[in-house]
């Protein structure tokens, strides 16, 4: 399997990108086409020691950056990394493409480059986060601002196909975000959404969740437009954090409770290991032809390693077969 990664894309680019590769190929005995600076990064591997076997560099030396607007990935940038392997994608020499890059001009570059499965309405991004009782499914947590209530509807069916197929979740429950849970609650856009929600015999509709809810895990699949959903996902990471930096310097106040910290090292650690996003590696944008995964733009290596691994089992899964029979009907 040959997956595309953009090796300009995301804040440590192009090192722990670099490195995140490797460790994919070592670990998975999968191939990597790198898009990028090939000079560069061949520098950067002989001065860090990294491996390049399996690993082949097409060279460009444009990249996208965070000032250069969503659209110039097809357009003054059609050559930059980003675009590179978005076209590796499209044209079969690549099984998946993973990014670090900007959001906006990902999703542009991968809906006109790679372009839509038939009958999907938007592409959504879907980002796997730990829960109390079960990992979930936020989606769309940043690719749509503006969605109508159809929308919304086919982004539960997305979200429930994936977490079937890829974390193994046999039923899994959809519910809307919303202020309340009565079904009288929301705006007119959530209200209308959660009629055609109801009405589905595609998903488990689990009804409205408030955001207090969401973090526990009782959804599996968490339907929002991309403005709240980015809203969400910014205020949980944000939250879990601070808690764990709080925690930290509360371990930390004097030799009583180092002690106590010694004492419950390991269980902490493996609590923070549960909680990390970079153990899910990127976020999915569903509803493409192909898989397209859109990494952390703060990923390190792991977080690069663990997103190629998802686009690995993404592609071998069947996903996008079942969500083109299933909008069609």
């Amino acid at each position: 399997m040959i997956i595309a990664v953009d090796g300009y894309g995301g804040d440590y680019a192009p090192l722990e990108i670099l490195k995140g590769s490797a460790l994919a190929v070592s670990e998975m005995g999968v191939s990597i086409i790198l898009t990028g600076d090939k000079s560069e990064l061949e520098k950067l591997s002989e001065e860090n020691e990294i491996e390049l076997t399996n690993i082949e560099i097409l060279n460009t030396r444009t990249f996208i950056t965070m000032d250069d607007e969503a659209r110039s990935v097809v357009r003054e940038k059609s050559d930059s990394s980003m675009a590179l392997a978005l076209k590796l994608l499209s044209s079969g020499e690549a099984d998946a493409c993973v990014s670090a890059g900007p959001t906006g001009a990902y999703l542009m570059g991968a809906t006109m480059i790679v372009k839509r499965i038939k009958g999907v309405k938007r592409p959504a991004l879907g980002s796997v986060i730990p829960g109390q009782i079960s990992p979930y499914m936020l989606i769309d947590c940043g690719a749509n601002a503006e969605v109508r209530p159809e929308m919304l509807e086919q982004f539960g069916m997305f979200g429930s196909v994936y977490m079937k197929n890829i974390i193994g979740i046999k039923d899994p429950k959809v519910g809307l975000a919303n202020n309340g849970t009565e079904e009288s609650k929301g705006t007119e856009l959530v209200k209308s959404a959660y009629e055609l929600m109801k009405n589905s015999d595609i998903i488990n509709f689990f009804g409205n969740i408030e955001g207090r809810d969401i973090p526990k895990g009782i959804c599996e699949v968490v339907v929002a437009d991309g403005f709240t959903g980015n809203l969400i996902l910014k205020t949980i990471e944000g939250m879990a954090e601070s808690l764990f930096s709080t925690i930290k310097s509360a371990f930390l106040t004097n030799a009583k409770t180092k002690i106590a910290a010694m004492m419950i090292k390991k269980e902490f650690k493996e609590l923070k290991k549960r909680m990390d996003y970079s153990e899910y590696g990127g976020a999915p944008f569903i509803g493409l032809n192909k898989p397209v995964i859109k990494a952390h733009g703060s990923s390190n290596k792991k977080a690069i390693k663990n997103a190629i691994k998802q686009a690995i089992t993404w592609s071998g899964s069947g996903i996008n077969g079942e969500i083109e029979e299933l909008v069609g009907k």
